[in-house]
């Protein structure tokens, strides 16, 4: 049975570059698991440190400010160790190689891996 363009869950694809559990954590992280629900994100492949990450079209904004966050917080704790810390740098959420290299509306759009 067909899906009427109307119900059909609009997708953008993500290129990023890092390791699938490194940006399940960051997006649990920073939206949770409600927030997961409603992304519905979805692994469509990767290759050579590449990943494509498929989310609804509604929820890319706080998918992509999830990476934001996690870079900001990596920027920071390489910066900055305040009095109140202990003399050992908190690790932030990535390692700061872990970006969004691209986004489309379509899988062609992304170009090669």
């Amino acid at each position: 049975m067909k899906v009427k363009p109307s119900a059909r869950v609009n997708k953008r694809y993500l290129l990023i570059s890092g390791e699938r559990k490194e940006i399940e954590k960051i997006i649990l992280d920073y939206i949770g698991i409600l927030g997961w629900a409603k992304a519905t994100p979805v692994f469509v492949g990767g290759e050579g440190g590449k990943v494509i990450l498929s989310v609804n079209r509604k929820e890319i904004d706080k998918v992509r400010g999830a990476f934001e966050l996690a870079d900001t917080e990596h920027k920071s704790n390489d910066s900055f160790v305040s009095v109140s810390q202990s003399p050992r740098k908190k690790r932030g959420l990535c390692d700061g190689k872990t970006r969004i290299l691209k986004v489309s509306g379509t899988l062609k759009g992304l170009g090669k891996i």
